[in-house]
């Protein structure tokens, strides 16, 4: 006899266990099924176990600036079997914790591939056969899977995607990076700092295309300071594969740029070109649900327009943020429970990239901003002038603020340098209690802080900063 729930969700990564507890809160009888990890692809191959390698990678390069402080450090080295071993063991920690949180909420977790046979209907393939499952109202949280393009597809060997890139089989020596999003440039900053000779090829015309020109301007500066190669407005073309038989060879890069090709070799490649959502096998086109370049397509309350069933996270399109999918997993879980919860604001969710320096990000870039009619103030501040910033060792950054003229509205906000991953929340939050610039000038913020900048990238948007 099949199991029946209120509602099941499909995938377990941060929309799907925020959304199973949610409901399970509320009153609900949930049902999680997952086909591989609890905490999907964030937890276990994904933000957590990427910033712990990035940790590492900033550890060894503040030893090789211990004189700067005044302290020494006899021959700095690294051992990156035991740099992987200890990423995998934070994830697998955090993964452990997922479990934790779905039993002591009572969320029955099914471990199986999931297909749609019906409305409300799931086929669930387990180890021990096939399990059905009724739901009121199912919703979708399968992910997102790296995306393969024709000739450049990954092997694990000399080509890699992430998930080959977070347990490295060696140390690339001269590495290509395919593409400058968030994916590759953490990468490409975490192999660089342990010495890889690395090369970034953005199709775009600048790195971090998707952050503000004059960010991603001061974030290419320090990579290029860093010894990075970075080449902008660029396709790679092809990839000749020359295997060594040990796991290792060479490749070599068909690099198009301004119409001419030009041919590099490398040891190894990271494709970092984007993400699919994973839509197939779900019995999705059956039910007549629509699907937009492999992401489900819904309303901003992740509807996908077949009565009871809900998209969350990556498979329901950008932005592909974890803090996202969580975010739309409460909602649906409210919703599904009777309540009345506010729908996602998409320019209200930050953007933080963990490379060095650190970038983050809300609201509309300064080009945006105009681009939609706004007159805008603008306000900057660099880290020069911070105090904290100096005694860090840190004076390489900007805060970057973006107000609307004529009512004060904060409509965008783009940091780049030492922990800004961090500072951003307090723009994300003022944004959110609809913030003017008058109630952040009257905010007190604490001394000696690298928080500080923020006020004074306030002030600097009306002509009063104090420091610079």
């Amino acid at each position: 006899m099949a199991q029946s729930f209120d509602m099941v969700v499909i995938g377990s990564g941060p929309g799907g266990y925020v959304c199973a507890i949610r409901g399970a809160q509320l009153g609900l009888k949930v049902a999680c099924i997952e086909r591989e990890h609890l905490g999907g692809i964030c937890l276990n191959w994904g933000c957590i176990p990427t910033k712990a390698l990035l940790r590492s990678a900033e550890v060894f390069h503040l030893m090789h600036r211990a004189k700067e402080f005044g302290l020494s450090v006899e021959k700095a080295g690294y051992d990156l079997d035991a740099v992987v071993q200890r990423s995998r063991g934070v994830a697998k920690q955090l993964a452990g914790g997922v479990g934790h949180l779905l039993k002591k909420n009572k969320v029955t977790v099914i471990m199986g591939e999931a297909t749609l046979t019906a409305p409300g209907k799931i086929s669930v393939k387990t180890d021990k056969g096939t399990e059905e499952v009724t739901a009121k109202n199912i919703v979708l949280a399968t992910g997102a899977r790296a995306r393969n393009l024709p000739g450049l597809e990954a092997d694990g060997e000399l080509v890699w995607n992430y998930k080959h890139a977070l347990v490295p089989s060696r140390m690339p020596k001269k590495l290509l990076v395919i593409g400058s999003g968030a994916i590759g440039i953490e990468f490409a900053s975490f192999f660089n700092t342990l010495g890889a000779d690395t090369t970034v090829v953005e199709v775009m015309d600048r790195v971090l295309p998707v952050e503000d020109a004059e960010i991603s301007a001061l974030a290419k500066k320090q990579f290029l300071k860093q010894g990075m190669k970075i080449i902008e407005k660029a396709t790679v073309k092809q990839l000749d594969r020359a295997p060594d038989g040990k796991g290792g060879g060479k490749v070599t890069a068909h690099i198009e740029k301004d119409g001419k090709t030009e041919t590099q070799e490398f040891d190894t490649v990271i494709s970092a070109v984007g993400i699919v959502g994973n839509v197939e096998n779900l019995g999705l086109e059956k039910l007549g649900v629509k699907i937009d370049r492999t992401h489900v397509v819904t309303d901003e309350y992740c509807r996908t327009g077949v009565p009871g069933l809900f998209a969350i996270g990556d498979v329901a399109g950008a932005p592909w943020l974890a803090h996202k999918a969580s975010h739309e997993g409460v909602m649906v879980a409210e919703l599904i429970a009777g309540q009345h919860p506010h729908p996602i604001k998409p320019n209200s969710i930050p953007g933080c990239t963990y490379c060095n320096p650190q970038v983050a990000s809300v609201g509309l870039t300064e080009e945006k901003a105009k681009a939609a009619g706004y007159e805008v103030k603008v306000g900057r501040f660099p880290f020069i002038g911070n105090g904290k910033a100096i005694a860090l060792g840190e004076p390489e950054g900007l805060v970057k603020t973006v107000f609307d003229a004529k009512t004060g509205e904060l409509l965008g906000a783009h940091m780049v340098g030492a922990e800004v991953t961090e500072l951003i929340q307090g723009y994300v939050v003022g944004r959110t209690l609809e913030t003017t610039e008058a109630e952040l000038m009257e905010t007190v913020f604490p001394h000696p802080t690298l928080s500080e900048m923020m006020h004074e990238a306030t002030l600097s948007a009306y002509g009063r900063a104090i420091h610079f």
